[in-house]
């Protein structure tokens, strides 16, 4: 019995064995097709661990290996989305109706047309998933944040701060920023913010559009009047070369008088210099001649004065005769009327008494 069976096993396997061949490449062609995921550019895989419930994340293109029944992958779209708020309803999650907000003075505005660039976070896939679910759960988040945010966000301006286009833009960036930090929890990132111009009721809008006009009547009264400054500083530039070179005209004339007239200063002062040094010299010669004559005619007087010193000494001796007749010498010419008297019989002096001629 025992060897019926081998020999019948024996046939078998060697009928067979193609047939268990292939069956084999079967078998592993599709452990391989269930085993290999593919991740294409633009998505993000989250393999689960079917045990443990442990998480990753497949950020790179190419392919993610999972073993079967045991660990399962799931793609998740990573590419841009666009939100729409446009229109009188709803659609979908990702096209609503427009977005209407009340301004901080109470007035009423509402944007036809705005639009989010969003797109989910590769690193935070398993967040998002925990959060939102698989496939496109997180798409639902963006209509109620998105909605209420910017009605608060552009809610905060007046009606006329958020009806000038040159400030209204801080609002969105309030708002794209408030976006971003709530949806970041969730792992999901806006890119991109897209507000049109606020539109308002006929009325505020005609006052937009006077406004606007005056405006750009504004800003032509700017231009001409930055154009008539720009003229007016090239004529005041031109004005200050021609003076300028009036002034540096003036200035070389003047300079050259004043050369002319140092050197002219300097020539005559060497003169004058010349003539104080010689005339100087001379009177120096002089007073030191004048001092050699003084002291020649002070030696000259000096010897006078001893001679006639030493006359009187002499003359003091000598006689009355001779003193008369000294006396006589001196008033030779003078005609003298002496009366004599007897006044004393031997006189020793004369006095006589001039008479005048009748």
């Amino acid at each position: 019995m025992l060897d019926a069976l081998k020999k019948l096993w024996k046939r078998l396997t060697g009928e067979s064995h193609w047939i268990w061949i292939g069956a084999g490449a079967a078998v592993v062609l599709a452990l391989g097709f269930f085993s290999v995921v593919d991740v294409e550019p633009g998505e993000v895989a989250v393999k689960v661990n079917n045990i443990t419930g442990g998480q990753s994340v497949v950020t790179k293109p190419g392919w993610a290996l999972r073993l079967p029944l045991m660990q399962s992958v799931y793609l998740l779209d990573a590419k841009p989305h666009t939100f729409k708020m446009k229109g009188s309803r709803n659609t979908d999650d990702l096209h609503v109706r427009e977005l209407a907000v009340r301004a901080s003075d109470g007035s009423n505005f509402h944007f036809t047309d705005t639009t989010i660039l969003f797109q989910i976070k590769g690193d935070m896939a398993v967040r998002l998933v925990n959060d939102a679910g698989l496939e496109d759960g997180y798409q639902h988040w963006m209509k109620p944040f998105a909605r209420s945010i910017l009605r608060d966000e552009f809610g905060r301006e007046s009606t006329i701060h958020v009806s000038d286009p040159t400030t209204y833009g801080t609002a969105a960036n309030r708002a794209k920023k408030r976006l971003n930090k709530q949806l970041a929890l969730h792992g999901i990132m806006v890119t991109q913010l897209v507000t049109p111009r606020p539109r308002f009721n006929q009325g505020y809008e005609k006052a937009i559009e006077d406004r606007n006009a005056l405006s750009n009547q504004l800003e032509v009264i700017k231009s001409n009047l930055d154009r008539a400054s720009t003229n007016r500083g090239r004529m005041l530039a031109e004005v200050n070369q021609k003076k300028n070179k009036i002034i540096q005209t003036r200035r070389a004339k003047l300079e050259s008088d004043l050369a002319t007239a140092v050197a002219e200063q300097s020539n005559v002062k060497g003169k004058v210099d010349t003539y104080r040094i010689s005339r100087i010299g001379e009177g120096q010669a002089s007073l030191s001649a004048s001092r050699q004559k003084a002291k020649e005619l002070k030696g000259e007087l000096k010897a006078k004065y001893v001679a006639k010193q030493a006359e009187i000494a002499a003359f003091r001796t000598q006689p009355v005769e001779r003193v008369m007749e000294r006396l006589g010498e001196s008033l030779k010419g003078v005609t003298i009327d002496i009366q004599p008297y007897a006044d004393d019989a031997t006189p020793s002096r004369v006095k006589y008494q001039e008479v005048k001629p009748r």
